[in-house]
């Protein structure tokens, strides 16, 4: 049954407002401080003697006061692609508003539209532009406060400096939240980079376990194959047919995951990893099958492996199997083509908390197998990305041991998880 797909959460009719709508707003609600001061109290401290009683007296006053609204919602209109210029267009209606009331200066509850205009530009433009955005209202601010000094206007306490100290803190809020995006936008790409680059270590993993081994058992049949052709042409013949049995496993392997990358759907740089699966190279039969036929093909190909088990292996997360397994393959395929051992054990321990993988071997020689670096790294790289840890090194007497220990996951009240079938 088809599960409908999940629509994003819709914000808030706040939130789904254009950002220029938010200077109007603001612009439109300070217009009516005017009208309080100078229409409905007139005897109010905002009084002004020169001013008519009756508002807006005259044809030019009013036009003016159009122009004003006029202006404003035309930077309401264009604040999506041209903010700067939107702003521009609030800063000019504002002081156009100021001459249709006559005022000598713009009082700082009408400038708080001008101050969210510049909020925006500094959220969304550069830091130059944010800057000069600002000096124009500081210009503007500064211009009334010349003239009314020249004209011997300033009588008392001018509103200038307050309104100044306003669009400063305008101009720095708009700038967190520009530093604040672009921090945002910085963690994404990050994480959008270390997700490519985790799938594609875990792509190179993949491969490396999977074709190492394979190449190894190759080149041991192979190389019985010459070394009997003559005197024994039937052993010949067996391992040719072992080399043909690997090859074709080999490539259906390759197969497999190449239609899987391609298959994967597109999807966000974060969910990279989970698009395709780590077990895409084949079907997992189970842990103690799998380890049993690769000591059966190790063991064909000339190094016997012996296999020892305590406690089930039934029951444990398909990720600590498949990571175990990949661990004890890449340990085998390195006895196979550095050791010179002929033959190599592996043990695994289930415990109550955790899964312990072993594999060692009585080659010669204490150093460790040259040309086995990335295998080292995947597999404690395998570990790690489950919480365990892998300890690899030669062996007093000679030989080499990789032990990896890989937690189980653990549910609520400190216990492991109830145990479920192996996928099959």
């Amino acid at each position: 049954m088809s599960v409908p797909p999940t629509l994003p959460p819709t914000p808030p009719p706040l939130r789904r407002l254009p950002p220029g709508v938010w200077p109007a707003l603001v612009w439109c609600a300070a217009a009516l401080y005017p009208v309080v001061v100078y229409v409905l109290a007139p005897t109010g401290p905002g009084h002004s003697t020169g001013y008519p009683r009756d508002g807006l007296a005259g044809p030019l006053p009013r036009a003016l006061f159009v122009l004003a609204f006029l202006l404003v919602l035309a930077g309401a209109a264009v604040s999506r692609r041209r903010p700067v210029a939107a702003y521009a267009l609030v800063l000019a209606g504002t002081v156009v508003l100021a001459a249709a009331w006559g005022q000598g200066e713009i009082p700082p509850p009408q400038f708080l539209g001008v101050d969210v205009a510049l909020a925006g530009v500094a959220a969304v433009r550069p830091r130059r532009e944010g800057l000069y955005a600002a000096g124009a209202a500081l210009g503007v601010l500064g211009g009334y406060l010349a003239v009314r000094t020249w004209t011997g206007g300033e009588t008392g306490t001018a509103d200038e400096p307050f309104v100044a100290l306003t669009v400063a803190v305008a101009w720095l809020a708009g700038r967190l939240v520009h530093q604040a995006r672009a921090h945002d936008e910085e963690l994404r790409r990050r994480a959008a980079a270390e997700a490519v680059t985790a799938e594609r270590l875990r792509i190179a993993r993949e491969m490396h376990d999977t074709v190492a081994h394979s190449l190894g058992i190759i080149a041991l049949q192979a190389g019985a194959a010459a070394r009997v052709l003559e005197t024994r042409p039937e052993l010949a013949r067996e391992a040719m047919v072992a080399v043909e049995q690997a090859g074709r496993e080999t490539l259906g392997g390759l197969r497999r995951l190449l239609g899987a990358l391609r298959a994967a759907d597109p999807s966000p740089p974060g969910a990279a990893a989970a698009s395709l699966p780590d077990d895409a190279v084949g079907a997992f039969a189970g842990l103690a099958e799998e380890l049993e036929r690769l000591a059966a093909r190790t063991t064909a190909a000339g190094v016997r492996v012996e296999v020892g088990r305590r406690g089930t292996l039934r029951g444990l997360p398909p990720e600590v199997c498949l990571a175990a397994f990949r661990i004890a393959q890449e340990a085998v395929t390195n006895v196979v083509r550095h050791s010179g051992a002929d033959s190599c054990r592996i043990r695994v321990d289930r415990g109550a908390r955790e899964v312990a993988v072993e594999v060692d071997d009585r080659g010669p020689g204490g150093t460790p197998r040259p040309g086995s670096g990335f295998g080292l790294a995947g597999m404690r790289e395998r570990a790690a990305l489950l919480g365990g840890t892998l300890d690899a090194g030669p062996l007093p007497g000679g030989g080499f041991r990789v032990t990896a220990r890989l937690p189980l996951p653990v549910g609520p009240g400190g216990r492991p998880h109830p145990e479920k079938a192996e996928s099959r």
